[in-house]
């Protein structure tokens, strides 16, 4: 998750017989959408005292009152106004940031409308007219969101608030519904790219943690994937022209581009890489990104090729793609794919995680493949114990053999120096 705000481009020097150095200063400084969002007069916000101030039985209701402050929005295309206030907000905002991360009790019900209102009041608004006919995203700069000291860290509230372990997905559907999620992917017309960084982070985890919100999610944010590709301005380039023609049109003759998935998969398992534990990891998270948006028919598909990879990289020797692979056990929507398919993926997985839990040389990946044994024996318990059984007793049944090898080598061994010693006279024949 790109979470850090990159920094925004020093202004290059203007050179004023040039038209596109004109053009650039011309967008560096009308800064987005702040002049459209001014409230025009003072904002005056009571100072409350600090969370870590107040008991532990003060601080939900402290909480609510700090959301409702940073309701307030400032013009930010005036520099000098409202500064004391700006950056009372913006230190309120910081202490926000922190308490989700660190504190709990804080989700009550009350909570969440009030969570939700404070993002959209700072997130939800009108966007600048863009001169996109005139940009041109190789050489110009980007046009930088003038409010991005309060609108990044609501951003970053927004975000700890989605992955706190408190958060309930079954109180927060009321307000965070299919409206909301429109609002959010229009501003992908955002021009300020640390912006559009932030909203893939949130989309990913609305995504993750609504089941109910998936299919609506595919179908909108299909209609604005041509918008977004970058280049698609007239006149369209060569290049583009072909892509159209060759790649995306064809597309189209699909009912679904998810029809595509199962095809992806297996061309990233045919071509997987055998050397290169760098390679491995990436394949890996380009998986993980694919499994996310899988239907469940396209997944019955694959599942079987796909765990027997997926079981190699468990064993490697590597820890980092062992790792890797084990942390798919953490994504929601991959595990109640596996728990629809526990019957099939188990036994494919089950050899390899048992005897990693009882070899590998890494603490952390042994820790790792025990939550996982956890996790499937709570998801098929019967078939968990039967194949323990049968694992143990295969394991009994080669060495068992191994016994037998080592005393029939030591037999051999035995013949051959009695043999040895036969023949030089030392012992009678």
């Amino acid at each position: 998750m790109s979470s850090a705000a990159t920094t925004p481009p020093s202004v290059d020097k203007v050179d004023g017989f040039s038209r596109k150095s004109v053009r650039k200063a011309k967008q560096k400084r009308s800064q987005s959408s702040s002049q459209f969002r001014s409230q025009g007069k003072p904002i005056e916000l009571t100072p409350l005292p600090l969370l870590k101030d107040v008991s532990a039985q003060e601080q939900p209701e402290l909480f609510l009152k700090k959301l409702q402050q940073c309701c307030a929005v400032f013009d930010f295309m005036d520099t000098l106004s409202d500064l004391k206030m700006k950056e009372y907000k913006r230190s309120t905002l910081n202490e926000l940031v922190d308490y989700v991360t660190v504190s709990r009790g804080y989700l009550t019900e009350q909570a969440y409308p009030e969570v939700v209102k404070m993002v959209s009041y700072n997130i939800f608004r009108t966007l600048p007219p863009s001169d996109s006919n005139e940009f041109d995203p190789e050489e110009d700069e980007p046009t930088l969101e003038a409010s991005w000291p309060h609108l990044q860290l609501v951003y970053e509230f927004f975000i700890r608030f989605l992955e706190s372990q408190e958060f309930q997905p079954s109180i927060a559907k009321k307000y965070i519904d299919q409206k909301f999620v429109l609002q959010l992917l229009e501003l992908f017309d955002s021009e300020d790219p640390r912006e559009r960084d932030y909203l893939k982070t949130v989309l990913h985890r609305i995504y993750g943690k609504f089941l109910g919100l998936r299919a609506f999610i595919r179908k909108q944010i299909n209609n604005i994937f041509l918008r977004i590709i970058n280049g698609f301005a007239l006149p369209l380039k060569a290049e583009h022209k072909q892509f159209l023609v060759k790649v995306l049109i064809p597309l189209h003759t699909v009912r679904s581009l998810s029809l595509f998935h199962a095809q992806v998969i297996r061309g990233l398992l045919k071509f997987w890489p055998k050397t290169c534990s760098q390679k491995e990891v990436m394949f890996l998270g380009e998986l993980e990104e694919i499994l996310d948006v899988i239907e469940p028919t396209q997944f019955v598909k694959i599942q079987e090729p796909l765990f027997r990879q997926i079981s190699k990289c468990v064993s490697s020797p590597h820890f980092q793609v062992a790792e890797r692979a084990l942390y798919y056990w953490n994504n929601e929507y991959i595990m109640s794919l596996i728990e629809e398919n526990s019957n099939v993926i188990l036994p494919i997985m089950f050899t390899s995680l048992y005897r990693i839990s009882k070899e590998h040389w890494n603490p952390a990946i042994v820790a790792l493949v025990y939550n996982v044994l956890k996790a499937f024996m709570e998801m098929n318990s019967t078939l968990f114990d039967e194949l323990t059984s049968t694992y143990k007793s295969d394991r009994q049944r080669e060495k068992k053999k191994e016994k037998e090898r080592e005393e029939l080598w030591k037999r051999l061994e035995d013949l051959e120096l009695k043999r040895s010693l036969q023949s030089d006279g030392i012992i009678p024949t």
